[in-house]
C-alpha cells in the first residue's frame, strides 16, 4: 500500500493544477499540438503523477508538457526552469560518488534526489531536445544519464547550452558545483 506521504492535499493539488495549465498557456510552442484538457483529463486520472510534479514543482524545475508518447498515450514533463533547478544543485552524481568522498560531501546525489521525487534524470538527447524548446542552463549545467561502462571508470556526464550550442562534458562522478544541479522528466 502506498503511503499518504506521497499525496498533495486537495488544495495545493488544485494550485499546482492552475499553475501547470498557466504555464502550460504561456509556453505553447513547448506542445504544438496538445491540449490542456487532454493534458488535465490524464493528470485527473493519475493523481499519484502530481506529487512528483509537485516535487519538481517545488525544488525550482518549472515541469511543463513537452510532448505525447503516441504509443503509450502518455505526456511527457520536462523540468523547463531557465537554470538547473535552485533546489537541486550542489549534488555529485549518484550514491556512490557521494560515499567515495573522503571530505566536503554535498548533502545529496542527483540519482538519489530524482528517485525520491519520482522522476528521472533527462538523457544527453532528451537534454538536446529540450534545447529545441529554448535556451536551457546558459549560466548553470545538469548532469545527465551516464552509460553504465564511463560511470564504472568513475565519470559521469553534464550537459549546458553556450554559444547556441549544447555541450556534453564529463566530470568525476564526485564533482559537485554550485550551479550544476539535474533536470528530470515525468511521464504521465
Amino acid at each position: 500500500m502506498k503511503s499518504n506521504k506521497k499525496q498533495l492535499a486537495p488544495e495545493r493539488r488544485e494550485e499546482l493544477l492552475r499553475t501547470l495549465k498557466l504555464r502550460f498557456e504561456k509556453h505553447m510552442a513547448r506542445h504544438q499540438d496538445l491540449e490542456w484538457a487532454k493534458v488535465h483529463a490524464k493528470l485527473q486520472a493519475n493523481i499519484e503523477k502530481l506529487w512528483s510534479l509537485n516535487e519538481m514543482e517545488r525544488t525550482g524545475g518549472e515541469p511543463d508538457v513537452v510532448g505525447h508518447d503516441k504509443k503509450t498515450g502518455e505526456y511527457i514533463f520536462y523540468d523547463c526552469s531557465a537554470e538547473s533547478p535552485k533546489g537541486r544543485r550542489s549534488v555529485c552524481y549518484d550514491r556512490e560518488a557521494l560515499e567515495s568522498r573522503k571530505e566536503h560531501k554535498p548533502e545529496n546525489n542527483a540519482i538519489d534526489m530524482a528517485a525520491a521525487m519520482g522522476i528521472e534524470l533527462l538523457s544527453a538527447e532528451q537534454y538536446r531536445e529540450l534545447q529545441k524548446l529554448g535556451n536551457f542552463d546558459s549560466k548553470t549545467s545538469s548532469w545527465v544519464q551516464t552509460p553504465t561502462e564511463i560511470r564504472k571508470l568513475g565519470g559521469a556526464l553534464f550537459c549546458d547550452h553556450r554559444y547556441d550550442t549544447v555541450f556534453l562534458y564529463h566530470n568525476c562522478a564526485e564533482s559537485y558545483y554550485a550551479v550544476r544541479g539535474f533536470r528530470g522528466l515525468l511521464r504521465v
